[in-house]
């Protein structure tokens, strides 16, 4: 295929259709926090993507940084960089901090996604799998509208709940949620791992405990790290011989090292109890999903040409919701979701299923 007006047309591409049906085993190239200036992991993302190695990217968030400098031109540029990429296989994006400028317009302009209508989270299903993308910059970000915070809590929780259908969790029965800020990290990033993880752990943690949710992806962290399966700071491993084989949580990654001007993230000197692995390397995941009980997760190191630093496969002999005995209940709305709402500057009523 060839884009472009009466005026200009650009090279040919090629891209291959997604097979039909659930009963198929999607290969996906996943990362965050990628810029034009030292996207380390770019040049070998590329050969491998040529090499059919993957049928989607997941971009978890932080572009170019940053998208909206210079008029857009940075912008332009990271486009550009990507189309080897981005021509050839879907690629899957949620916003991340970098992308904040003027309401988050360059991203929502140049990356079109499925459903999506403007909002910046959606979700689309491949193969055996229900993706979910959020947007954790609208909790951050509350002043472009506290109201988008109220409308994402919702529209998330219906759409799991409709994933988690008996009907629908048969046909596709992995659910993973990706988006920019993780839940948890031990990064030496005290703002966003310490002060402000809450925000993100209220908004997010219980929806996607309640509807049995199997992997989230989250980055912003120049960092990689596995988790054991966490809820509420509670490791929660299937056994301890075999702690990712029927999980009591789901099971959380970092992926953000993909290469930027910033650099690569440190770690605190003792990781915590559910922290399992952590690396500083540039790098990026691939996420494998063998079969309908079976997802493989490998790490790759840019910075020691390509080798596997890290691999664990989620075993799930059944999907559903987690046990609750036992579990802290939170209340039903979080608490920043009413503050925020509680900001607006006038006092329409909110618009709410």
């Amino acid at each position: 295929y060839v884009v472009g007006n009466e005026y200009e047309l650009s090279d040919e591409f090629t891209f291959r259709a997604m097979p039909a049906g659930q009963d198929w085993s999607p290969r996906l190239a996943v990362y965050g926090d990628m810029g034009n200036v030292n996207a380390q992991s770019l040049t070998r993302l590329e050969k491998e993507a040529y090499a059919g190695m993957y049928d989607a990217v997941l971009h978890v968030g932080d572009f170019a940084y940053d998208m909206a400098d210079l008029q857009g031109e940075v912008g332009n540029a990271f486009m550009r960089q990507i189309q080897p990429l981005a021509a050839r296989l879907p690629y899957m994006t949620c916003p991340g901090n970098h992308e904040e400028a003027y309401n988050f317009s360059h991203y929502r302009h140049r990356f079109n996604m499925p459903g999506d209508e403007g909002r910046t989270y959606y979700s689309f299903n491949m193969g055996p799998v229900h993706f979910v993308s959020l947007s954790t910059e609208l909790i951050f970000f509350w002043y472009y509208g506290p109201e988008q915070i109220v409308k994402q809590y919702y529209w998330l929780k219906k759409d799991l709940e409709e994933a988690n259908k008996p009907e629908n969790r048969k046909l596709r029965p992995w659910i993973i949620v990706f988006g920019h800020r993780p839940i948890y990290c031990s990064s030496l990033d005290t703002d966003d791992c310490t002060k402000n993880e809450g925000m993100t752990k209220h908004e997010f943690e219980n929806v996607l405990y309640d509807n049995g949710v199997d992997l989230t992806i989250w980055a912003h962290e120049h960092s990689y790290e596995r988790l054991w399966p966490l809820f509420n700071r509670t490791v929660m491993n299937g056994s301890y011989e075999h702690p990712y084989t029927d999980p009591g949580a789901p099971v959380h990654i970092i992926t953000g090292s993909a290469g930027c001007r910033e650099n690569v993230s440190g770690f605190v000197k003792k990781p915590p109890s559910w922290s399992a692995f952590r690396s500083m390397d540039y790098g990026y995941t691939r996420l494998h999903v063998l079969n309908k009980t079976h997802v493989h997760l490998e790490q790759v190191s840019d910075v020691q040409d390509g080798k596997i630093i890290d691999e664990f496969t989620i075993i799930k002999t059944s999907h559903g919701s987690y046990d609750k005995s036992g579990k802290k209940r939170a209340g039903n709305f979080p608490k920043e979701v009413i503050k925020a709402s509680l900001l607006m500057k006038d006092a329409r009523k909110l618009e709410l299923p």
